[in-house]
């Protein structure tokens, strides 16, 4: 069956090139859509979307940009609205996979679009900065990057080879049909080493009661793809027992996750258990990355690549706070489980980061600013006991009975 893909890129510039990409996808059987993001040359042949209504989502006009003439407004501005164009394409079910090609603008632009897609749908993008550092361009997303070799400028012996391949590519990602598994339900949690244990005894009990668990490492790209997965619909319930990355983000530690962490539970309105879980910490590379601010801290080298700094009671207050703020904004249940005992292996009775009174600030704080009907649980055990994680994942498999 013929599937619609979608290009995506400036047409003033890369005309050549999106029409040879265009007529490989055509003579393998698929249709196509074009998307125009160009915004300074008229487009070298006629677009299906054109590149007003891509400017209209960015809340901009085409005129406008020109107009003011910079070159980075008008990328940022055509990045933003291709996104919102190509989100509605999918949610409109009008395209079946997405495919890109460029510089860095082009790249950016394309891989703009391919981000607000969810994980699985097919993208392709052929980029001339594919070879290098590409997180910005890929963030937690599926996108294939594929080297141009060459710049994406004409086409010629080399490229004709790369973009035909990519042609196909993202004709054999459309083409290809998913086998059917035993899926179930989806759990996602957060864990970090230093709440390891704590979370593989959640994951069996989960597992048990016939649910899938998938868990993400806390490092700032773990708590992204974890958020991204979540506001994409493909989760369940969550049990976010490690929120580490606030303690980074609020303290400039190398593994936050942004200011949007824990907004996409509360935003789908599915059930979640939130745990302060290693916000003890704050993490830096090998000791001589650590801020000069900091080196007065309670610091603790964790392996020869991780340095790991002791949260003070202000901070703890304040993450406290940040966490009441984000579970006050939920719409669907959630629940906090407080363990008096320490946050983390290293926050617990004779170890490294033992500090009650820093914790204590911690726990006060979310009981002050949560909202009366969120409930906070406290128990005397340290987050990786046994007892601990029993509760955390007993009180989720309730809260998904009760949304079933």
């Amino acid at each position: 069956m013929a599937a619609t893909i979608a290009i995506v890129g400036a047409l003033d510039t890369k005309g050549e090139e999106f029409r040879f990409i265009k007529t490989e996808i055509e003579r393998r059987g698929h249709r196509t859509l074009v998307v125009d993001t160009g915004a300074v040359g008229d487009p070298l042949f006629l677009p299906d979307i054109a590149r007003d209504r891509v400017a209209l989502a960015a809340g901009t006009t085409v005129e406008a940009l020109k107009t003011r003439n910079d070159r980075g407004e008008a990328i940022s501005a055509m990045a933003g609205g291709v996104a919102v164009v190509i989100r509605e394409l999918h949610d409109q079910g009008k395209i079946d996979g997405i495919v890109g090609m460029g510089g860095s603008a082009g790249t950016a632009v394309g891989t703009s679009a391919m981000r607000a897609l969810p994980v699985g749908f097919p993208k392709v993008m052929v980029s001339t900065v594919a070879s290098g550092d590409i997180a910005p361009y890929v963030g937690t997303k599926d996108i294939v990057m594929i080297p141009s070799v060459v710049d994406v400028a004409g086409i010629n012996r080399i490229s004709r080879q790369i973009f035909a391949r990519a042609a196909g590519a993202v004709c054999g990602m459309v083409e290809t049909k998913v086998p059917p598994g035993e899926d179930k339900p989806l759990i996602t949690a957060s864990m970090f080493g230093n709440t390891t244990k704590a979370v593989d005894q959640a994951r069996a009990i989960m597992e048990r009661a016939g649910y899938e668990l998938l868990v993400f490492h806390s490092t700032g790209t773990g708590g992204r793809t974890m958020e991204g997965l979540i506001a994409d619909g493909l989760i369940t319930g969550v049990l976010d027992i490690t929120t580490t990355e606030w303690a980074d983000e609020l303290a400039g530690g190398v593994l936050s996750a942004g200011s949007s962490r824990l907004d996409a539970a509360g935003a789908a309105g599915i059930p979640q258990v939130v745990v302060p879980g290693c916000l003890d910490m704050v993490n830096f590379w090998a000791p001589e990355t650590v801020p000069e601010k900091y080196r007065d801290r309670k610091l603790y080298r964790w392996n020869p690549n991780i340095t790991l700094m002791r949260t003070t009671v202000e901070e703890n207050a304040q993450l406290g706070r940040i966490l009441a703020q984000k579970a006050n904004a939920a719409r669907g249940p959630v629940s906090f489980f407080l363990p008096l005992k320490g946050v983390s292996i290293l926050d617990s009775p004779g170890n490294e980061f033992w500090w009650p009174e820093a914790d204590r600030a911690l726990f006060d704080a979310i009981k002050a600013h949560v909202r009366p009907d969120i409930a906070v649980v406290e128990m005397d055990c340290n987050i990786n006991d046994p007892a601990f994680a029993e509760a955390v994942a007993g009180k989720l498999l309730e809260n998904l009975k009760g949304k079933a």
